[in-house]
């Protein structure tokens, strides 16, 4: 069944309560590039108050980079606290009021100050969060979802909606707390695919949904890309980003450690260029299952020179002295001294 999801238009005011510092932009629009969206060196820290009132900052997220264009999956994979969602918020403008933003964010060529990403949010980026809580406790889901519709019948739209994500049609008339985890995942997707936004950032979106509807709700995500929008997808689970994505970006500490093609994830992972996601897909059950020692050091205990350097084998003094830029390698983006 096929739903009407026309391009959005614009419109919408910023919450006053989100206070975000960036440096001045220029007015002029960048040079055109096949990318929707494009992060690059991208910092983010928040101010916190110690002892004495006395103000310090907190970097949590560290010159990340990351670049999605119409018609593509790109899966943003990493372990709690790698920046992931922060990524996500930032993006959106949704910060909260203490965090300090730096670094560059273009949407469709243009930067994306506060004043427009107000005017797209929710329009053309929309987010399925990551908290089933974002759904208005006090309205009905069927009402929600068809707010949520920008052109057609909203009425008729939502119940196709429905009947697509296997919701019966008595769901509705139903409010958010009555719902399961699984159909209220469902129904923050639902409002996602109904918007026509032309980027699509998806924290989490599958937890809570059976085997079924988990591939249904897949599908459902590369045919929207198909149709010519770009999909952020941010998942703990490898395995379903393997499924749908086209690329893989995969965090660790705040920054962007690798980017690379979905056929790089394969046999013993010799095509990946990174020590990290080489861990990664070594822990996976249908792999070796080989754990790696260590975790992720939290945001004020970051260490030195890579970030990774006291986990990682292939570990030498310029890796303990000196942070590595991104480059490329065999088609992909690394984070490491030692990558070829």
């Amino acid at each position: 069944m096929n739903l009407p999801l026309p391009k959005a238009k614009r419109g919408g005011e910023r919450d006053s309560t989100q206070v975000v510092t960036r440096r001045p932009v220029s007015l002029v629009p960048a040079i055109p590039q096949p990318t929707l969206l494009e992060v690059k060196d991208l910092s983010l820290s928040f101010v916190q108050y110690s002892r004495g009132l006395r103000q310090k900052l907190l970097r949590v997220i560290s010159s990340l980079s990351l670049d999605i264009g119409p018609g593509e999956i790109v899966a943003v994979v990493g372990a709690s606290g790698s920046g992931k969602s922060l990524l996500a918020h930032a993006v959106l403008g949704i910060e909260p009021a203490n965090a300090l933003v730096d670094g560059s964010l273009l949407f469709d060529g243009w930067e994306l100050t506060p004043e427009r990403q107000a005017a797209l949010r929710g329009r053309d980026i929309v987010l399925i969060p990551q908290a089933v809580s974002f759904l208005d406790p006090l309205m009905k889901v069927g009402r929600q979802v068809r707010n949520a519709v920008r052109a057609g019948d909203p009425v008729a739209v939502q119940k196709q909606v429905f009947a697509r994500y296997n919701l019966a049609p008595r769901v509705e008339d139903l409010y958010p707390f009555q719902l399961s985890g699984g159909m209220a995942r469902r129904i923050l997707v639902a409002m996602a695919l109904v918007s026509g936004a032309r980027l699509i950032i998806a924290d989490e979106p599958t937890p809570g949904l059976d085997p079924l509807v988990l591939e249904e709700a897949l599908g459902h995500f590369r045919e929207l890309a198909d149709e010519g929008r770009a999909i952020m997808f941010i998942t703990h689970d490898i395995n379903n980003a393997l499924k749908v994505a086209d690329r893989i970006a995969v965090f660790y500490a705040g920054t962007t450690v690798e980017i690379a093609p979905v056929s790089d994830f394969s046999g013993q992972g010799d095509n990946l260029r990174h020590p990290y996601t080489r861990a990664l897909w070594r822990a996976l059950p249908q792999n070796e299952f080989v754990p790696t020692s260590g975790h992720q050091p939290y945001p004020e205990n970051w260490p030195a020179g890579c970030l990774y350097h006291p986990r990682c084998s292939l570990v030498s003094d310029s890796c303990r002295l000196g942070r590595p830029e991104s480059r490329m390698v065999r088609d992909g983006m690394v984070r490491c001294f030692h990558a070829s």
